[in-house]
């Protein structure tokens, strides 16, 4: 865990601990005085405006509402046997038909941008964390719906800090649009092969902007890159790797980002974190299994800082 997660769940245990903390009070009566916080902590009063929400957006909640009490699984996609934070949230909205990004930092990007928690409504997405590293499903009241973290349940929780972004997939209320799906980023104006990492992004749900990040770290752009190790073309695949995928010219720069956006999308999915995602695919999968998390090795971890800060830049 980072330490920015760690951070995070500090903040938040420390703001549920004041809620059940009892008032100053005498001997004779703390324990009626923490009977009543603890009551009050519980069916706590909304703290500010109810949020006003659309039949999607309400859609979009009863969902989750669905899942609440599974298990917190990391990396989990499938309510049968667990979910994490963004696989709850991608269950969620597939399910309405949008088709959302799998991880949280992706997740932060979707839809339209909402202002502040004041303005947000029924459905948004909160993320939290620079960078994201959790993401939830408000449902107004300042509450949310959350699967928090490894020996938790799915669960209401209120928000307990300023999310760092809350994204809008759903229609504003008072809008018809109908329920469609989330383009996928596109890569920034100007970036080599741009119109081969949208199409590959829009294919395998990857961000276009991991996948610029990764050419420029893997090759910097050029198709025709070998690298001591044996990889090969614009995305640096080893040549039994692409034959894996699929792809027979590792040099053509359509089948070698097709082939990557490929890789990344099905080690997004076995992993749930982007920096994990990042790490297999420099080191492979079985490294990161090993050392339960981005192997100790600099090449690796340096890889892995690099690119995301690439796209922490974007």
């Amino acid at each position: 865990m980072s330490v920015a997660e760690v951070t995070s769940r500090i903040t938040q245990i420390q703001s549920q601990l004041a809620l059940l903390r009892p008032p100053t009070t005498s001997k004779s009566t703390s324990a009626t005085a923490f009977s009543t916080a603890l009551d009050d902590a519980t069916t706590a009063a909304p703290t500010e405006t109810p949020a006003t929400g659309t039949a999607q957006g309400d859609a979009v909640v009863k969902g989750a509402r669905k899942y609440l009490g599974v298990p917190y699984v990391w990396g989990g996609t499938d309510p049968a046997k667990g979910l994490d934070c963004s696989g709850l949230v991608q269950k969620v909205y597939s399910e309405l038909g949008y088709d959302l990004p799998r991880v949280s930092y992706q997740q932060a990007k979707a839809g339209r941008p909402v202002a502040s928690l004041a303005e947000a409504q029924p459905g948004d997405i909160l993320a939290f964390g620079s960078p994201v590293h959790h993401v939830a499903i408000y449902i107004g009241d300042n509450q949310m719906i959350e699967a928090p973290r490894p020996g938790k349940d799915v669960q209401v929780s209120s928000v307990y800090e300023t999310p760092t972004a809350i994204r809008r997939i759903v229609p504003d209320a008072g809008s018809t649009s109908a329920v469609g799906s989330v383009d996928s980023a596109r890569a920034a104006a100007g970036t080599p092969y741009a119109s081969l990492f949208d199409s590959a992004a829009s294919k395998y749900g990857v961000s276009a902007d991991l996948l610029a990040a990764v050419a420029k770290q893997e090759s910097g752009y050029n198709p025709h890159a070998t690298s001591p190790a044996g990889a090969q073309g614009l995305m640096q695949l080893m040549p039994s790797t692409a034959k894996s995928l699929g792809v027979s010219d590792t040099f053509d720069p359509a089948q070698s980002v097709d082939g990557a956006a490929r890789l990344l999308s099905s080690l997004l999915d076995r992993f749930g974190s982007t920096k994990l995602a990042l790490a297999a695919y420099n080191a492979g999968p079985g490294a990161v299994l090993r050392y339960h998390g981005v192997p100790p090795y600099a090449e690796t971890q340096n890889y892995v800082r690099s690119i995301m800060s690439t796209l922490e830049a974007a």
